[in-house]
């Protein structure tokens, strides 16, 4: 029922295709930057792990092949092929790509989707707009250029996304500032950038101001909520500090897509109950926490409603995550799936339909996907 689900990755980024060499790779296996004197190899984790035994057999190696076995057949077969195997094994339809961090060295949504033999749609991410903006114009233009740049975006892109949660935090006051406020944050910003700053926003009233143009623009937004890496004050990313602002924008007609979640699963799936724009997924937690992940699934289900829960693999730089994120994603509803059949809580109907709406049919509501790509005849 499940393993045979196309997916929906509502969040995701390209790969690198360039050949990586270990300590390339193990810096992309998960959030450490890379592999350090101390705690060893990166391969010692539970995706490390999910690598050798679930990666491995799609390039055709045994499971649990050894580290740097899997390497020399992942250099063997080449950075194509190696995409080419894990994305289609994925069983991914569509992918919702963010391509604000590292674009030049990832894979454009198109390519992504070539190699899958599915379809991408971009997500413009909001804080590079504004970067870019301020380093290239006047500051009394900063407002008017920001909007005219992301009206332009929404014309293709499938949905925004803000990553307040390592400028900022998500405590932000839900209120729309007024142009003078903007106009004195971006001349702070500006004279900053002058006295050697790097050109990097963290302003919290600039992040509001471009989180305010997007709703009033109507595409979806994302917000990347709880577990990063070490730049971001895991405090300040409990999606419960979002509060305010889904009360301002609640009758705003705009999803909200609280990312990852993790720790705070829990509070997602609260939000995701109390207001109805709000939707969920732990897409980058179902990559690391190998068996955890039924447990993990089983929490966001506590609260969340069926109708609001989303999959994502947040797949980043590696392939190899996009098809631990998918198996993981799937054995785990499977697992709880048949817990509440065995119980006798849901029907098997009940089980197939809420497996069908969490894996792709929420998400092609929620942002307006319409049907899937029809089946291939090649």
């Amino acid at each position: 029922m499940v393993d045979a689900l196309p997916l929906v990755d509502h969040h995701c980024h390209g790969v690198v295709p360039e050949p990586l060499d270990r300590r390339d790779f193990e810096s992309l296996l998960c959030e450490a930057a890379a592999p350090g004197p101390w705690h060893g190899s990166l391969f010692d984790t539970q995706v490390g792990f999910a690598v050798r035994r679930l990666c491995a057999p799609v390039l055709g190696l045994p499971p649990h092949a050894a580290a740097d076995a899997y390497l020399a057949r992942r250099t063997e077969l080449g950075g194509d092929e190696v995409s080419r195997r894990l994305l289609r094994a994925a069983g991914i339809e569509e992918f919702l790509v963010d391509t604000g961090f590292l674009a030049d060295r990832l894979t454009p949504p198109d390519r992504l989707a070539t190699d899958a033999g599915g379809r991408a749609r971009e997500v413009v991410r909001l804080e590079p707009v504004a970067e870019a903006v301020i380093a290239s114009g006047s500051v009394g233009a900063f407002a008017d250029a920001c909007r005219t740049t992301l009206a332009t975006a929404a014309g293709t892109a499938v949905a925004f996304k803000s990553v307040a949660a390592y400028r900022v935090g998500l405590w932000l006051a839900p209120d729309r500032p007024s142009d003078a406020a903007v106009y004195t944050a971006a001349a702070r910003w500006a004279s900053d950038i002058a006295a050697g700053a790097p050109v990097r926003l963290a302003d919290e009233t600039l992040i509001r101001f471009l989180i305010w143009t997007a709703v009033d623009l109507g595409l979806p937004l994302q917000f990347h909520v709880g577990y990063g890496d070490a730049d971001t004050d895991l405090h300040r990313a409990d999606p419960l500090l979002l509060m305010p602002l889904l009360r301002a924008t609640a009758d705003r007609g705009v999803p909200v897509m609280l990312l990852h979640n993790y720790p705070f699963h829990r509070h997602a799936g609260y939000l995701a109950q109390v207001f109805d724009h709000v939707f969920v997924d732990v897409g980058l937690a179902v990559q690391n926490v190998g068996g955890g992940a039924v447990r993990v699934l089983t929490e966001l289900l506590e609260l969340a409603p069926f109708g609001s829960v989303l999959f994502s693999s947040d797949g980043f730089g590696l392939p190899e995550l996009f098809h631990i994120a998918t198996a993981r994603f799937r054995s785990a509803l499977v697992t709880v799936s048949t817990t509440e059949l065995a119980q006798g809580n849901w029907s098997f109907d009940d089980a197939r339909r809420v497996a069908r709406m969490i894996a792709a049919d929420n998400a092609r509501r929620a942002y307006g996907l319409g049907p899937g790509p029809a089946p291939s005849t090649g």
